[in-house]
Protein backbone atom coordinates (compact mmCIF):
# COMPACT_ATOMS: atom_id res chain seq x y z
CA UNK A 1 0.00 0.00 0.00
CA UNK A 2 1.29 3.34 -1.11
CA UNK A 3 0.36 6.48 0.80
CA UNK A 4 0.14 10.21 -0.05
CA UNK A 5 -0.01 13.08 2.28
CA UNK A 6 -0.93 16.21 1.80
CA UNK A 7 -2.18 19.80 3.20
CA UNK A 8 -4.96 21.85 2.70
CA UNK A 9 -4.68 25.37 4.08
CA UNK A 10 -7.75 27.36 3.91
CA UNK A 11 -7.46 31.03 2.26
CA UNK A 12 -11.27 31.38 2.50
CA UNK A 13 -13.97 29.72 3.97
CA UNK A 14 -15.13 26.09 3.11
CA UNK A 15 -18.56 25.24 3.32
CA UNK A 16 -18.48 21.41 3.58
CA UNK A 17 -22.37 21.24 4.05
CA UNK A 18 -23.63 18.78 6.56
CA UNK A 19 -27.19 17.71 7.41
CA UNK A 20 -27.96 19.56 10.68
CA UNK A 21 -28.96 23.00 11.87
CA UNK A 22 -32.18 24.67 11.08
CA UNK A 23 -33.46 25.13 7.61
CA UNK A 24 -32.51 28.96 7.18
CA UNK A 25 -28.30 27.57 7.50
CA UNK A 26 -25.68 25.56 6.27
CA UNK A 27 -23.28 23.98 9.15
CA UNK A 28 -20.20 22.83 7.76
CA UNK A 29 -18.23 19.48 8.82
CA UNK A 30 -15.16 20.07 11.37
CA UNK A 31 -13.40 18.90 8.71
CA UNK A 32 -12.62 18.72 4.94
CA UNK A 33 -15.09 15.38 3.78
CA UNK A 34 -12.71 12.87 1.46
CA UNK A 35 -15.46 12.54 -0.79
CA UNK A 36 -15.08 16.22 -1.33
CA UNK A 37 -11.31 15.82 -2.43
CA UNK A 38 -12.17 13.21 -4.58
CA UNK A 39 -14.50 15.10 -6.28
CA UNK A 40 -11.82 17.82 -7.14
CA UNK A 41 -9.29 15.69 -8.33
CA UNK A 42 -12.10 13.66 -10.72
CA UNK A 43 -12.56 17.37 -12.17
CA UNK A 44 -9.40 17.96 -12.65
CA UNK A 45 -8.89 14.46 -14.03
CA UNK A 46 -11.53 15.47 -16.53
CA UNK A 47 -9.23 18.21 -17.74
CA UNK A 48 -7.19 16.14 -19.86
CA UNK A 49 -6.55 17.49 -22.95
CA UNK A 50 -6.52 13.67 -24.01
CA UNK A 51 -10.52 13.68 -22.94
CA UNK A 52 -13.51 14.55 -24.97
CA UNK A 53 -16.46 15.40 -23.41
CA UNK A 54 -18.43 12.77 -24.89
CA UNK A 55 -15.81 10.19 -23.68
CA UNK A 56 -17.20 7.72 -21.34
CA UNK A 57 -14.61 7.72 -18.84
CA UNK A 58 -16.08 4.12 -16.89
CA UNK A 59 -15.98 2.51 -20.04
CA UNK A 60 -13.07 -0.51 -18.91
CA UNK A 61 -11.46 -1.12 -22.46
CA UNK A 62 -10.63 2.39 -22.94
CA UNK A 63 -9.96 3.88 -19.49
CA UNK A 64 -8.51 1.07 -17.54
CA UNK A 65 -7.46 3.00 -14.76
CA UNK A 66 -10.67 5.19 -13.67
CA UNK A 67 -12.58 3.06 -11.88
CA UNK A 68 -9.43 1.75 -9.74
CA UNK A 69 -8.34 5.31 -9.05
CA UNK A 70 -11.29 6.80 -8.34
CA UNK A 71 -14.78 4.99 -7.84
CA UNK A 72 -13.80 1.16 -6.60
CA UNK A 73 -12.27 1.40 -2.96
CA UNK A 74 -8.89 0.45 -4.49
CA UNK A 75 -7.37 4.03 -3.92
CA UNK A 76 -9.17 5.68 -0.91
CA UNK A 77 -9.65 9.49 -0.17
CA UNK A 78 -9.30 9.91 3.86
CA UNK A 79 -10.86 12.79 5.77
CA UNK A 80 -8.61 15.62 5.50
CA UNK A 81 -8.89 16.18 9.88
CA UNK A 82 -7.36 19.14 11.83
CA UNK A 83 -3.41 19.56 10.90
CA UNK A 84 -1.17 20.08 14.17
CA UNK A 85 1.80 22.09 13.30
CA UNK A 86 2.72 21.64 16.87
CA UNK A 87 2.87 17.73 16.51
CA UNK A 88 3.37 18.14 12.80
CA UNK A 89 0.72 15.10 12.58
CA UNK A 90 -2.76 15.01 11.65
CA UNK A 91 -5.49 14.82 14.45
CA UNK A 92 -7.76 12.31 15.13
CA UNK A 93 -11.71 12.31 16.09
CA UNK A 94 -12.05 12.64 20.17
CA UNK A 95 -13.56 9.10 21.15
CA UNK A 96 -17.02 9.50 21.95
CA UNK A 97 -16.24 7.21 25.66
CA UNK A 98 -14.10 10.03 26.63
CA UNK A 99 -15.82 12.07 29.29
CA UNK A 100 -15.27 15.11 31.48
CA UNK A 101 -16.71 15.96 35.03
CA UNK A 102 -19.87 18.37 34.50
CA UNK A 103 -18.00 22.16 34.66
CA UNK A 104 -14.53 21.21 33.93
CA UNK A 105 -13.31 22.97 31.40
CA UNK A 106 -9.43 22.93 29.38
CA UNK A 107 -7.57 26.41 29.83
CA UNK A 108 -4.62 27.36 28.35
CA UNK A 109 -3.61 27.43 32.09
CA UNK A 110 -5.19 24.42 33.17
CA UNK A 111 -5.23 20.51 32.00
CA UNK A 112 -8.22 18.73 32.16
CA UNK A 113 -9.11 15.41 33.66
CA UNK A 114 -10.83 12.69 30.80
CA UNK A 115 -11.95 9.38 31.76
CA UNK A 116 -12.76 6.64 29.14
CA UNK A 117 -15.52 5.27 30.08
CA UNK A 118 -15.34 2.21 27.88
CA UNK A 119 -13.14 0.62 30.83
CA UNK A 120 -15.43 1.00 32.90
CA UNK A 121 -17.04 4.09 34.92
CA UNK A 122 -15.05 6.15 37.43
CA UNK A 123 -16.31 5.56 41.48
CA UNK A 124 -16.89 9.29 42.39
CA UNK A 125 -20.25 10.50 42.31
CA UNK A 126 -20.45 13.41 39.75
CA UNK A 127 -21.94 14.24 36.53
CA UNK A 128 -20.57 13.86 33.38
CA UNK A 129 -20.45 14.97 29.75
CA UNK A 130 -18.45 15.36 26.37
CA UNK A 131 -15.74 16.93 25.57
CA UNK A 132 -16.36 20.09 23.68
CA UNK A 133 -13.23 19.38 21.39
CA UNK A 134 -13.69 17.90 18.06
CA UNK A 135 -9.97 16.70 17.73
CA UNK A 136 -7.01 15.26 19.56
CA UNK A 137 -3.40 14.00 19.39
CA UNK A 138 -1.85 10.91 21.30
CA UNK A 139 1.69 10.43 22.29
CA UNK A 140 1.74 7.78 25.32
CA UNK A 141 0.55 10.22 27.86
CA UNK A 142 0.25 13.61 26.38
CA UNK A 143 -2.92 14.44 24.95
CA UNK A 144 -3.97 17.82 23.27
CA UNK A 145 -6.98 18.19 22.37
CA UNK A 146 -8.21 20.26 19.52
CA UNK A 147 -11.25 22.09 18.10
CA UNK A 148 -11.58 23.72 14.55
CA UNK A 149 -12.50 27.19 14.45
CA UNK A 150 -15.68 28.69 12.62
CA UNK A 151 -17.05 32.11 10.89
CA UNK A 152 -20.67 32.72 10.79
CA UNK A 153 -22.10 34.54 7.94
CA UNK A 154 -25.31 36.26 6.96
CA UNK A 155 -26.66 36.23 3.66
CA UNK A 156 -29.61 37.38 1.37
CA UNK A 157 -31.02 35.06 -0.93
CA UNK A 158 -31.16 37.86 -4.05
CA UNK A 159 -33.30 37.27 -7.57
CA UNK A 160 -30.69 36.68 -9.89
CA UNK A 161 -32.16 39.02 -12.65
CA UNK A 162 -32.72 42.15 -10.65
CA UNK A 163 -30.23 41.72 -8.38
CA UNK A 164 -31.25 42.16 -5.25
CA UNK A 165 -33.77 40.32 -2.57
CA UNK A 166 -37.53 40.59 -3.23
CA UNK A 167 -40.64 39.76 -1.26
CA UNK A 168 -40.89 36.47 -3.54
CA UNK A 169 -37.15 35.67 -3.38
CA UNK A 170 -35.33 37.72 -0.21
CA UNK A 171 -35.16 35.14 2.78
CA UNK A 172 -31.93 35.82 4.72
CA UNK A 173 -29.93 32.80 5.58
CA UNK A 174 -26.46 32.21 7.14
CA UNK A 175 -23.48 29.98 6.71
CA UNK A 176 -21.86 28.63 9.70
CA UNK A 177 -18.28 27.78 7.25
CA UNK A 178 -14.96 26.96 8.55
CA UNK A 179 -12.70 29.65 9.03
CA UNK A 180 -10.08 31.02 6.85
CA UNK A 181 -6.33 30.40 7.80
CA UNK A 182 -6.69 27.05 9.08
CA UNK A 183 -4.82 23.51 7.58
CA UNK A 184 -6.14 20.28 7.43
CA UNK A 185 -4.05 16.90 6.47
CA UNK A 186 -5.57 14.59 3.65
CA UNK A 187 -4.44 11.02 3.53
CA UNK A 188 -5.06 9.35 -0.23
CA UNK A 189 -4.20 5.34 0.49
CA UNK A 190 -3.60 3.64 -2.66
CA UNK A 191 -3.59 -0.33 -3.08
CA UNK A 192 -1.66 -0.26 -6.43
CA UNK A 193 2.03 1.36 -6.15
CA UNK A 194 1.73 2.64 -9.48
CA UNK A 195 -1.35 4.72 -8.96
CA UNK A 196 0.76 7.21 -7.09
CA UNK A 197 2.30 8.47 -10.19
CA UNK A 198 -0.93 9.42 -11.63
CA UNK A 199 -2.57 11.40 -8.44
CA UNK A 200 0.44 13.32 -7.85
CA UNK A 201 -0.48 15.54 -10.77
CA UNK A 202 -3.29 16.17 -9.85
CA UNK A 203 -2.66 17.98 -6.94
CA UNK A 204 -0.86 20.45 -8.86
CA UNK A 205 -1.57 23.88 -9.45
CA UNK A 206 -1.69 24.15 -5.72
CA UNK A 207 -4.80 26.20 -5.63
CA UNK A 208 -7.94 24.43 -5.51
CA UNK A 209 -11.70 25.23 -4.93
CA UNK A 210 -13.54 23.25 -2.51
CA UNK A 211 -17.09 23.15 -1.24
CA UNK A 212 -20.08 25.30 -1.55
CA UNK A 213 -20.56 28.68 -2.66
CA UNK A 214 -17.77 29.37 -4.41
CA UNK A 215 -18.79 32.35 -5.92
CA UNK A 216 -19.31 34.02 -3.46
CA UNK A 217 -15.97 33.83 -1.42
CA UNK A 218 -16.52 30.45 0.02
CA UNK A 219 -13.98 27.51 -1.23
CA UNK A 220 -10.12 28.96 -2.07
CA UNK A 221 -7.68 26.56 -0.57
CA UNK A 222 -3.67 25.86 -1.18
CA UNK A 223 -2.35 22.51 -1.43
CA UNK A 224 0.77 21.97 0.51
CA UNK A 225 2.43 18.69 -0.47
CA UNK A 226 4.41 16.71 2.40
CA UNK A 227 7.54 15.47 0.83
CA UNK A 228 8.71 12.25 1.44
CA UNK A 229 5.70 10.61 2.88
CA UNK A 230 4.84 7.52 0.38
CA UNK A 231 5.07 4.60 2.54
CA UNK A 232 4.40 0.76 1.35
CA UNK A 233 2.63 -1.44 3.72
CA UNK A 234 3.39 0.70 7.42
CA UNK A 235 1.53 3.62 7.28
CA UNK A 236 -1.02 3.92 10.99
CA UNK A 237 -3.63 6.33 10.81
CA UNK A 238 -3.04 6.45 14.61
CA UNK A 239 0.38 6.63 14.37
CA UNK A 240 1.41 3.06 15.93
CA UNK A 241 1.05 -0.72 15.01
CA UNK A 242 -1.84 -1.88 16.38
CA UNK A 243 -1.18 -3.84 19.73
CA UNK A 244 -2.31 -7.19 20.86
CA UNK A 245 -1.28 -9.35 23.54
CA UNK A 246 -2.11 -12.68 24.38
CA UNK A 247 -3.79 -11.55 27.66
CA UNK A 248 -6.08 -9.24 26.46
CA UNK A 249 -9.84 -10.24 26.90
CA UNK A 250 -11.63 -6.73 25.40
CA UNK A 251 -11.23 -5.96 21.68
CA UNK A 252 -11.75 -2.07 21.48
CA UNK A 253 -12.92 -0.68 18.04
CA UNK A 254 -12.40 3.05 17.84
CA UNK A 255 -14.21 4.99 14.49
CA UNK A 256 -12.04 7.00 12.91
CA UNK A 257 -14.54 8.58 10.30
CA UNK A 258 -18.18 7.74 10.02
CA UNK A 259 -19.59 4.18 9.37
CA UNK A 260 -22.58 3.18 6.66
CA UNK A 261 -23.70 0.11 7.37
CA UNK A 262 -26.81 -1.93 6.06
CA UNK A 263 -28.44 -5.17 7.81
CA UNK A 264 -28.84 -8.71 6.02
CA UNK A 265 -32.26 -7.01 4.58
CA UNK A 266 -29.92 -4.31 2.79
CA UNK A 267 -31.39 -1.61 5.29
CA UNK A 268 -29.09 1.18 6.13
CA UNK A 269 -28.71 0.91 10.15
CA UNK A 270 -26.94 2.91 12.99
CA UNK A 271 -27.66 0.72 15.90
CA UNK A 272 -25.00 -0.01 18.29
CA UNK A 273 -24.01 -3.62 18.85
CA UNK A 274 -26.56 -6.20 21.04
CA UNK A 275 -26.12 -8.66 23.19
CA UNK A 276 -26.14 -12.11 21.35
CA UNK A 277 -29.27 -13.98 21.36
CA UNK A 278 -28.66 -17.75 21.37
CA UNK A 279 -30.05 -20.66 21.83
CA UNK A 280 -29.50 -24.22 20.76
CA UNK A 281 -29.45 -23.88 16.37
CA UNK A 282 -29.73 -20.11 16.21
CA UNK A 283 -27.44 -17.17 17.03
CA UNK A 284 -28.25 -13.70 15.89
CA UNK A 285 -26.20 -10.78 15.60
CA UNK A 286 -26.38 -7.77 14.95
CA UNK A 287 -24.79 -6.13 11.51
CA UNK A 288 -21.48 -4.51 13.21
CA UNK A 289 -20.46 -7.60 15.08
CA UNK A 290 -21.51 -10.39 12.28
CA UNK A 291 -19.07 -8.12 9.62
CA UNK A 292 -16.05 -7.88 12.26
CA UNK A 293 -16.50 -11.64 12.97
CA UNK A 294 -16.08 -12.57 9.37
CA UNK A 295 -13.26 -9.51 9.05
CA UNK A 296 -11.43 -11.12 11.46
CA UNK A 297 -12.52 -14.64 12.13
CA UNK A 298 -13.73 -14.74 15.59
CA UNK A 299 -16.43 -14.81 17.82
CA UNK A 300 -17.20 -11.70 19.64
CA UNK A 301 -20.10 -10.75 22.22
CA UNK A 302 -20.91 -6.96 22.75
CA UNK A 303 -20.21 -5.61 25.87
CA UNK A 304 -20.43 -1.79 25.49
CA UNK A 305 -20.73 0.95 23.47
CA UNK A 306 -20.19 4.18 23.20
CA UNK A 307 -22.35 5.98 19.97
CA UNK A 308 -23.71 8.83 18.12
CA UNK A 309 -25.54 8.62 14.98
CA UNK A 310 -26.12 11.20 12.07
CA UNK A 311 -27.25 11.56 8.88
CA UNK A 312 -25.25 11.00 5.82
CA UNK A 313 -25.34 12.50 1.87
CA UNK A 314 -23.32 14.58 -0.32
CA UNK A 315 -23.43 16.41 -3.69
CA UNK A 316 -22.69 15.03 -7.19
CA UNK A 317 -21.76 18.46 -9.27
CA UNK A 318 -22.11 16.01 -12.35
CA UNK A 319 -25.60 15.25 -11.63
CA UNK A 320 -26.26 18.44 -10.25
CA UNK A 321 -28.11 16.48 -7.68
CA UNK A 322 -27.85 15.22 -3.81
CA UNK A 323 -26.91 11.79 -2.81
CA UNK A 324 -29.25 9.69 -1.10
CA UNK A 325 -29.00 10.66 2.17
CA UNK A 326 -28.70 7.55 4.63
CA UNK A 327 -28.15 7.08 8.42
CA UNK A 328 -24.50 6.31 9.80
CA UNK A 329 -22.26 5.84 13.25
CA UNK A 330 -20.71 8.79 14.07
CA UNK A 331 -16.69 9.22 14.03
CA UNK A 332 -15.23 8.38 17.63
CA UNK A 333 -17.72 5.86 18.32
CA UNK A 334 -16.41 3.17 20.33
CA UNK A 335 -17.41 -0.31 20.54
CA UNK A 336 -16.51 -3.15 23.43
CA UNK A 337 -15.68 -6.42 22.48
CA UNK A 338 -15.15 -9.59 24.11
CA UNK A 339 -13.68 -12.29 22.58
CA UNK A 340 -11.91 -16.16 23.62
CA UNK A 341 -10.27 -16.69 20.04
CA UNK A 342 -6.64 -15.87 19.43
CA UNK A 343 -6.83 -13.11 16.99
CA UNK A 344 -4.76 -12.47 13.77
CA UNK A 345 -2.33 -9.44 13.94
CA UNK A 346 -2.46 -9.55 9.99
CA UNK A 347 -6.32 -9.15 10.02
CA UNK A 348 -6.33 -6.67 12.12
CA UNK A 349 -3.92 -4.60 10.15
CA UNK A 350 -5.94 -5.48 6.83
CA UNK A 351 -8.77 -4.16 8.59
CA UNK A 352 -7.16 -1.04 9.61
CA UNK A 353 -5.93 -0.32 6.37
CA UNK A 354 -8.84 -1.06 4.12
CA UNK A 355 -11.76 -0.49 6.56
CA UNK A 356 -15.36 -1.12 6.65
CA UNK A 357 -18.71 -0.72 5.41
CA UNK A 358 -19.69 1.24 2.50
CA UNK A 359 -17.81 4.41 0.78
CA UNK A 360 -15.15 3.44 1.72
CA UNK A 361 -13.52 5.17 -1.46
CA UNK A 362 -14.73 8.56 0.07
CA UNK A 363 -13.49 7.84 3.58
CA UNK A 364 -15.92 6.05 5.03
CA UNK A 365 -15.51 3.50 8.28
CA UNK A 366 -12.02 4.05 9.17
CA UNK A 367 -11.28 1.92 12.28
CA UNK A 368 -8.30 1.71 14.81
CA UNK A 369 -7.93 -1.56 16.81
CA UNK A 370 -6.97 -1.26 20.49
CA UNK A 371 -6.09 2.21 20.11
CA UNK A 372 -5.29 3.83 23.60
CA UNK A 373 -5.71 0.58 25.43
CA UNK A 374 -4.01 2.17 28.69
CA UNK A 375 -5.40 5.47 29.00
CA UNK A 376 -8.28 4.82 31.55
CA UNK A 377 -7.78 8.01 33.09
CA UNK A 378 -5.28 10.80 31.93
CA UNK A 379 -5.22 14.72 31.91
CA UNK A 380 -4.87 16.50 29.01
CA UNK A 381 -4.31 19.79 27.53
CA UNK A 382 -5.09 22.57 24.60
CA UNK A 383 -2.32 23.28 22.07
CA UNK A 384 0.59 25.51 22.18
CA UNK A 385 -0.49 28.88 20.32
CA UNK A 386 0.13 27.79 16.93
CA UNK A 387 1.88 31.64 16.49
CA UNK A 388 2.40 32.51 20.12
CA UNK A 389 1.56 36.29 20.19
CA UNK A 390 0.76 36.21 23.40
CA UNK A 391 4.18 35.44 24.96
CA UNK A 392 5.64 37.65 22.21
CA UNK A 393 7.57 41.21 23.44
CA UNK A 394 5.26 44.12 23.77
CA UNK A 395 4.69 45.68 20.18
CA UNK A 396 5.91 49.61 20.02
CA UNK A 397 3.15 51.71 20.46
CA UNK A 398 1.40 53.61 17.73
CA UNK A 399 3.84 51.24 15.60
CA UNK A 400 2.43 49.40 12.21
CA UNK A 401 2.68 46.28 13.97
CA UNK A 402 0.72 47.32 16.90
CA UNK A 403 -2.40 48.80 14.87
CA UNK A 404 -2.27 45.49 13.07
CA UNK A 405 -2.63 43.82 16.15
CA UNK A 406 -5.26 45.55 17.49
CA UNK A 407 -7.16 45.36 14.05
CA UNK A 408 -7.04 41.60 14.52
CA UNK A 409 -8.63 41.51 18.12
CA UNK A 410 -10.97 43.80 16.98
CA UNK A 411 -12.31 41.24 14.60
CA UNK A 412 -12.55 38.48 16.87
CA UNK A 413 -13.95 40.76 18.99
CA UNK A 414 -16.86 40.81 16.32
CA UNK A 415 -16.83 37.44 15.48
CA UNK A 416 -17.56 36.52 18.95
CA UNK A 417 -20.48 39.30 19.29
CA UNK A 418 -21.68 38.09 15.61
CA UNK A 419 -21.88 34.47 17.42
CA UNK A 420 -24.13 35.96 20.19
CA UNK A 421 -26.14 37.74 18.53
CA UNK A 422 -27.32 35.31 16.28
CA UNK A 423 -28.03 32.81 19.33
CA UNK A 424 -30.49 35.30 20.67
CA UNK A 425 -31.87 36.49 17.97
CA UNK A 426 -32.88 32.74 17.18
CA UNK A 427 -33.66 32.36 20.68
CA UNK A 428 -36.30 35.20 22.05
CA UNK A 429 -38.96 36.55 20.42
CA UNK A 430 -41.63 38.67 21.63
CA UNK A 431 -44.32 36.71 23.06
CA UNK A 432 -46.91 37.93 23.76
CA UNK A 433 -46.81 40.47 21.27
CA UNK A 434 -49.01 43.63 21.28
CA UNK A 435 -47.31 45.79 19.11
CA UNK A 436 -48.70 46.64 15.25
CA UNK A 437 -46.15 46.89 12.45
CA UNK A 438 -45.99 50.23 12.41
CA UNK A 439 -45.00 50.79 16.18
CA UNK A 440 -42.04 47.87 15.61
CA UNK A 441 -41.15 49.55 12.47
CA UNK A 442 -40.32 53.42 14.34
CA UNK A 443 -38.57 51.26 16.47
CA UNK A 444 -36.51 50.11 13.84
CA UNK A 445 -36.09 53.92 12.37
CA UNK A 446 -34.92 55.32 15.94
CA UNK A 447 -32.55 52.27 16.71
CA UNK A 448 -31.33 52.66 13.24
CA UNK A 449 -30.71 56.86 13.92
CA UNK A 450 -29.14 55.59 17.16
CA UNK A 451 -26.82 53.00 15.34
CA UNK A 452 -25.59 55.61 13.19
CA UNK A 453 -25.05 58.51 15.84
CA UNK A 454 -23.01 56.23 18.14
CA UNK A 455 -25.43 57.05 21.17
CA UNK A 456 -28.60 55.47 22.88
CA UNK A 457 -30.40 58.43 23.46
CA UNK A 458 -33.17 58.34 20.63
CA UNK A 459 -34.34 55.20 21.73
CA UNK A 460 -34.25 55.96 25.21
CA UNK A 461 -35.89 59.26 24.22
CA UNK A 462 -38.69 57.53 22.23
CA UNK A 463 -39.36 54.99 25.36
CA UNK A 464 -39.51 57.68 27.86
CA UNK A 465 -42.32 59.62 25.72
CA UNK A 466 -44.81 56.90 24.60
CA UNK A 467 -48.18 58.00 24.40
CA UNK A 468 -49.93 56.27 27.41
CA UNK A 469 -51.74 53.64 25.30
CA UNK A 470 -48.59 52.88 23.48
CA UNK A 471 -46.45 52.19 26.85
CA UNK A 472 -49.00 49.95 28.04
CA UNK A 473 -48.36 47.87 24.95
CA UNK A 474 -44.10 48.63 24.97
CA UNK A 475 -45.45 47.11 28.63
CA UNK A 476 -47.44 44.12 27.84
CA UNK A 477 -45.20 42.65 25.37
CA UNK A 478 -42.89 40.41 26.50
CA UNK A 479 -39.41 39.39 25.27
CA UNK A 480 -36.99 36.99 27.56
CA UNK A 481 -39.78 36.93 30.71
CA UNK A 482 -39.39 40.68 30.79
CA UNK A 483 -41.31 43.92 29.36
CA UNK A 484 -39.33 44.75 26.38
CA UNK A 485 -39.68 48.34 27.26
CA UNK A 486 -37.62 47.61 30.62
CA UNK A 487 -35.48 45.07 29.01
CA UNK A 488 -34.49 47.83 26.02
CA UNK A 489 -33.84 50.09 28.86
CA UNK A 490 -31.69 48.11 30.84
CA UNK A 491 -29.50 46.49 28.05
CA UNK A 492 -29.06 50.15 27.01
CA UNK A 493 -28.44 51.47 30.56
CA UNK A 494 -25.80 48.50 30.97
CA UNK A 495 -27.70 47.08 33.93
CA UNK A 496 -27.92 44.08 32.34
CA UNK A 497 -25.87 42.23 29.59
CA UNK A 498 -27.02 39.98 26.84
CA UNK A 499 -24.15 38.80 25.96
CA UNK A 500 -21.25 37.07 27.85
CA UNK A 501 -18.84 39.56 28.54
CA UNK A 502 -15.58 37.18 29.62
CA UNK A 503 -15.37 37.00 25.68
CA UNK A 504 -14.70 40.73 26.07
CA UNK A 505 -10.98 40.15 26.80
CA UNK A 506 -9.15 39.78 23.36
CA UNK A 507 -5.60 40.05 22.40
CA UNK A 508 -3.52 39.86 19.77
CA UNK A 509 0.35 40.41 20.00
CA UNK A 510 0.19 42.55 23.61
CA UNK A 511 -2.71 44.04 21.81
CA UNK A 512 -6.36 44.37 23.38
CA UNK A 513 -9.15 46.21 22.19
CA UNK A 514 -9.54 50.12 23.52
CA UNK A 515 -11.93 50.28 26.32
CA UNK A 516 -13.65 53.11 24.71
CA UNK A 517 -14.07 50.85 21.13
CA UNK A 518 -15.30 47.45 23.54
CA UNK A 519 -18.23 50.21 24.87
CA UNK A 520 -18.83 51.71 20.79
CA UNK A 521 -19.31 47.65 20.18
CA UNK A 522 -21.46 46.72 22.74
CA UNK A 523 -23.55 49.56 21.97
CA UNK A 524 -23.49 48.60 18.46
CA UNK A 525 -24.56 45.41 18.89
CA UNK A 526 -27.14 46.20 21.54
CA UNK A 527 -29.01 48.34 19.08
CA UNK A 528 -28.70 45.76 16.15
CA UNK A 529 -30.11 43.18 18.73
CA UNK A 530 -33.50 45.53 19.17
CA UNK A 531 -34.08 46.04 15.59
CA UNK A 532 -33.27 42.44 14.63
CA UNK A 533 -35.82 41.31 17.40
CA UNK A 534 -38.62 44.11 16.44
CA UNK A 535 -38.06 42.91 12.35
CA UNK A 536 -38.39 39.39 13.42
CA UNK A 537 -41.82 40.24 15.34
CA UNK A 538 -43.38 41.96 11.75
CA UNK A 539 -42.59 39.07 9.92
CA UNK A 540 -44.67 37.10 12.47
CA UNK A 541 -47.17 39.50 12.74
CA UNK A 542 -49.36 37.87 9.85
CA UNK A 543 -52.51 39.86 10.65
CA UNK A 544 -50.99 43.09 8.77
Amino acid sequence: MKVIQFLLHTKQPILATSLQGDPNSDVSFSYIPGSMIRGALISRYLQDPSLRSMDDILDDSKFPDVKRLFFDGTTRYLNAYFYSHEKEKRTLPVPRSWLKEKGDEVTDSKNLTIYDFSWGQPTKDVSYKSLNESFCTVDDEDVVLYKEKRRINIHNRRDRKKGRGTDDNGAVFRYDALDAGQTFQGVILCNNPDDVAKIKPLLKPKDIWLGGSQSAGYGHTQIIPIEDAEDSGTWYEVGSDPEYREDQELLRITLLSDLILRDHWGQYVAMPPMQLITDEEEREVDPLTQLLEQLLEVKLEPQSSFISSLVVGGFNRKWGLPLPQVPALAAGSVFVFKYEEQLNIGRIRALENQGIGERRVDGFGRIAVNWLDEHREFTANLPKSEIDLTHQPNLTPNSEDSKIAAKMAKRLLEQKLDKQLLDKVDRWKLEPNKLSNSQLSRLIIIARQALTEERKNPVIDLLENLPKNTNSQFEDTRVNNKSFKKQICEWLNGQESWFDSNHLEIKVAGEAVPSNLVEKLKLEYTLRLIMAIAKKATKENKDE
